[in-house]
């Protein structure tokens, strides 16, 4: 029985499903909710663009639901469905926090800059890490492979450290781009007092969705290094 997992990881896991589930529910809220000056995702994103004195992001719609991003190889703001042409609290709000990546972007934000470099060994990090780490695990009795398991248990520990960091540095620039967008809409007078709150929320629970992911991630890397320990 693997304790560690069921100690460590399945909380983080439900932690993942409940986020995932009040970010829909929060986003459905106040989708429903038009704003007072009836602005849309569109046109919020680009007032936060034009006050930022950027010019040469361009803003797209795509298909889905909450598949909102911004593309910086591109410099691309692509808004979903929902959000793109309405004028609802959550539309404005998540527009508006995709904006708020473009102006980290736009002007080199330190942890942006510094997560956009890890994403290469993020991606090699979390798919090949955990895989590499535990084939280390699996051979590690073996006097004959001893040092071999533990070269390649410690090769695999440290990709999948380098996609734990990624998932921590994004964090802090998730949560920057909606205290940016929040600000920016109050000083615009884009949404009320009140809209501001709803829209605050929308963002809040999505941001948890980052959070649960990020624990996740710490969660699965301690409990590898936890099975090492009690292997030897």
């Amino acid at each position: 029985m693997d304790y560690y997992y069921l100690i460590l990881v399945v909380p983080t896991l439900i932690l993942s499903m409940i986020a995932q589930f009040m970010v829909k529910s929060t986003f459905s809220k106040y989708s429903k909710i038009p704003s007072t000056n009836g602005i849309t995702g569109l046109k919020a994103a680009d007032i936060l663009l034009r006050s930022n004195n950027i010019n040469d992001v361009g803003i797209e719609a795509v298909k889905g639901s909450l598949t909102d991003h911004y593309d910086p190889t591109n410099k691309k703001l692509r808004l979903s469905e929902p959000v793109y042409s309405q004028t609802s609290i959550a539309a404005v709000g998540v527009s508006a926090h995709e904006a708020g990546h473009a102006i980290q972007h736009a002007t080199r934000w330190g942890p942006l800059v510094l997560r956009s470099t890890l994403v290469p060994v993020a991606n090699i990090g979390s798919s090949l890490g955990p895989w590499i780490a535990i084939a280390g695990l699996a051979i590690q009795g073996s006097e004959s492979y001893g040092s071999f398991a533990q070269l390649l248990f410690n090769i695999g520990i440290i990709l999948f450290s380098g996609a734990v960091l990624f998932y921590v540095i994004t964090l802090p620039v998730e949560f920057n781009a909606s205290n940016r967008a929040i600000a920016i809409l109050k000083a615009n007078n884009v949404l009320t007092a009140d809209e501001l709150k709803g829209a605050r929320k929308v963002l809040n629970a999505a941001a948890m969705t980052y959070v649960a992911s990020a624990l996740t991630a710490i969660a699965s890397l301690l409990r590898l290094i936890l099975l090492s320990k009690r292997r030897r």
